[in-house]
């Protein structure tokens, strides 16, 4: 298999209710369906290989066996729960026993990686982990010039849209590899827009809970206020159920939905923001309540706050985390700048860590500066922005990413059109989610859906109305693969 577009690709875009119909029907097995896809990700994903896409990061060295486990399992009537026999990809920045665990960089390769509560919740609900994915090293937080998308350990990851364009970050080969028929479903990590914008870009659903609510030990950390791992998937049904287990919560009864419109928050692309106006207006049409509503947008000083407490956090939070993880190596943030120091030629071949050097300087949560910053930063999202936009309706929509950027290792990654969605949810720890809406330019655009805190299954709900549109409208499609061109 050696052609993205194969007839032997349908099997690797089957959504999770779809493997399981056949699993229990016995037209397909657990073992035949990981075959399928290490086999795709030799063909598109590997180095050599007539793609190189780049998403995965490792495989996991047990995963035929664990499908020939869960296989045995299904025939003896032993199912473990809503993910029995379903293939999932993790982002490297989640420990896993049997994977690495690097956060993209060299200082982690070779420690021992152990099991997050999240892994340890899939593999019980019956997930087969497949591999670990490829992601903006240090989930982005090293280098206002960095690359989204790029690691030392995995190098650049393409979009399956367009191979010269961003896959987004920093979970840029969790939707990367969902777009690329790899997995049925991955999971990322969000600290400001990192599962939003690489499930907008590469026109896959993703989801970002509360912070609290999936488990980050053994995560590798950038902030305990704002780090939270989601669920992605190419459907919303999928990611619900990913995040049923991720969560351990279940799903109440749906209801009728209240929408508000951030008309004061748009992309600036105009294609994009006309696509959001469009669905906006399918959604009045089909009869929902929706109401327009005038939201804060974030300015400097709020980005700068944001900036600061990250910064603060990382200081504290990565150090402590890297003084508790096992093996040999790096202990403290410091040491990792030392590291990529003695490492330059692989570590800083095209950016530095100017964002880490800061971190070092900030002296974390005891700096002078940190205290107010949070307050101010949380008093804005709360206050300000969220609860006001949210009064007296359940979600608030706004478009989340325009088309991906074209990725460029020489002068820095570029992000492409935006709304300020993704600053608010991440500051106050609220949940934000993607929902592909068509394309723009052959490249996917999504909807940013964002609610209360701890109020998930609603948003999910929501998000189910949404995607139903689009689908009645014309769905996405495949990735089409372009491969790189000017223009």
């Amino acid at each position: 298999m050696t052609d993205p577009h194969a007839p032997s690709a349908d099997l690797a875009y089957l959504s999770v209710a779809e493997i399981e119909g056949r699993l229990e029907a016995g037209t397909l097995t657990s073992v035949a369906l990981v075959t399928a896809l290490l086999e795709r990700i030799a063909a598109i994903d590997a180095p050599d290989s007539s793609v190189a896409l780049r998403a995965i990061a490792a495989l996991a060295p047990d995963a035929l066996d664990v499908a020939a486990e869960r296989d045995a399992e299904r025939r003896e009537g032993r199912v473990r729960g809503a993910l029995h026999g379903i293939p999932v990809v993790i982002k490297d920045n989640v420990e896993a026993t049997g994977l690495p665990g690097t956060a993209g960089s060299t200082a982690l390769v070779g420690r021992p990686a152990r099991e997050a509560p999240l892994v340890a919740r899939l593999r019980e609900a019956g997930a087969i982990l497949l591999a670990s994915t490829n992601l903006s090293q240090w989930a982005n937080i090293r280098s206002v010039r960095s690359t989204s998308g790029w690691s030392a350990t995995g190098g650049l990851v393409g979009n399956p849209w367009a191979l010269d364009r961003s896959a987004g970050g920093s979970s840029s080969g969790s939707g990367a590899a969902l777009a690329a028929g790899l997995a049925p479903l991955a999971v990322g990590t969000e600290t400001d827009g990192s599962i939003v914008c690489p499930a907008s870009v590469c026109g896959v659903v993703g989801l970002k809970p509360t912070v609290g609510v999936v488990p980050a030990t053994h995560v590798v950390p950038i902030s305990a206020s704002q780090d939270s791992p989601g669920p992605l998937g190419r459907r919303v049904d999928d990611v619900a159920r990913m995040f049923a287990v991720l969560s351990a919560s279940d799903a109440p009864p749906e209801r009728s939905l209240r929408f508000a419109v951030a008309t004061s928050w748009r992309t600036e692309h105009p294609a994009t923001d006309a696509l959001f106006e469009a669905i906006v207006a399918a959604l009045r049409a089909a009869g929902h309540d929706v109401i327009d509503r005038e939201v804060a947008v974030p300015g400097e000083a709020e980005g700068q706050d944001e900036l600061t407490v990250l910064l603060a956090e990382l200081h504290d939070d990565l150090s402590d985390y890297l003084a508790r993880r096992p093996g040999e190596g790096v202990k403290s943030l410091a040491e990792v700048i030392a590291w990529e120091n003695d490492h330059a030629a692989s570590e800083l071949a095209h950016f530095g860590h100017d964002l880490f050097d800061m971190a070092l300087a900030t002296g974390g949560r005891a700096g002078e500066a940190y205290e107010a910053a949070r307050a101010r930063n949380l008093a804005w999202a709360i206050d300000t922005c969220l609860q006001p936009a949210l009064d007296g309706v359940d979600v608030l929509l706004a478009p989340a990413y325009g088309p991906s950027w074209k990725s460029d290792l020489a002068v820095g990654g570029h992000p492409g059109p935006a709304s300020p969605a993704t600053t608010p949810a991440a500051i106050a720890g609220w949940p934000i989610m993607n929902v592909p809406i068509g394309l723009v330019h052959g490249l996917p655009v999504g909807l940013a859906i964002l609610g209360r805190a701890h109020d998930e299954w609603t948003v999910l709900a929501a998000s189910r109305v949404i995607e139903a549109l689009v689908d009645a409208r014309g769905p996405l499609g495949r990735p089409t693969w372009e491969a790189p061109a000017r223009g």
